[in-house]
């Protein structure tokens, strides 16, 4: 019987070589992250640390520097000051080869909207990640299945457009841990789900650090989704805060 451990196993491939000693299992490095548009200072001194089998989940208001941070931990956006290392690796803005090797290698990126190609199956759609990243056919065909299988996901010929929002998404998922990533990155990605879907699809987000001992980090306007995170954070004026538990069970 395949199960996410196996899957571990057999998505673990070649990774870019380390350039800076990190602690073991350490995925997410953040220190001292400045972000500014124009004379606007959107992220002001962050600091974070994820782990290899841990989640965090950052919740936040519109505007508020979530999408910002994300983008700046993928590389997109310029940084003013700080560091960003994933497994060792640090993280440049623009076209770095190190940046997009890491990329390709080490991350995997979930949407609020599953982003597939409607014209193709669960199976094309994943296959396909694959191949994009260098993975021989064979392989990524069946490293495709095993994930479909293990995220019980119906496989056939049916085009995803066929399949509910919530199998849309575990379609997207599978897509996202094509690579094994040491850091699974998912912005808003119960967003555009119902209650039903979004709890789904919320259990399955948060059962892959242990299953597969990567690291997840969750951007969310749910509180619900937001609890649910190893690591909780707020995002507000530029700042990450650790929430806390009041009093009455809900986070602060």
């Amino acid at each position: 019987m395949i199960n996410a451990r196996t899957i571990a196993s057999r998505l673990s491939g070649s990774a870019v070589s380390r350039e800076h000693a990190v602690l073991p299992g350490t995925a997410l490095s953040v220190q001292d992250l400045s972000v500014s548009y124009g004379k606007r200072l959107i992220l002001n001194g962050i600091n974070l640390t994820l782990d290899q089998g841990r989640s965090a989940t950052i919740i936040g208001p519109s505007g508020g520097g979530k999408s910002t941070f994300l983008n700046a931990i993928l590389g997109f956006v310029r940084i003013d000051a700080g560091q960003i290392r994933i497994s060792g690796h640090q993280i440049r803005a623009g076209y770095s080869r190190n940046t997009v090797t890491v990329r390709r290698e080490s991350v995997g990126v979930v949407f609020q909207d599953a982003r597939l190609l409607p014209e193709l199956s669960p199976l094309e759609n994943v296959v396909l990640a694959g191949l994009l990243a260098g993975v021989p056919a064979k392989e990524a065909a069946a490293r495709a299945r095993e994930l479909l299988d293990l995220l019980k996901v119906p496989q056939g010929k049916r085009s995803v457009t066929q399949f509910s929002g919530g199998e849309q998404q575990r379609v997207a998922v599978a897509r996202a841990l094509m690579n094994a990533p040491k850091l699974l990155v998912a912005d808003e990605p119960t967003g555009s789900l119902d209650p039903e879907n979004r709890d789904a699809v919320a259990d399955l987000l948060f059962d892959l650090p242990s299953d597969l001992n990567c690291a997840l980090l969750v951007v969310t306007h749910d509180p619900l989704v937001a609890s649910r995170g190893d690591q909780r954070y707020s995002l507000t004026g530029g700042q990450l805060v650790t929430r806390q538990r009041a009093s009455c069970g809900a986070f602060v």
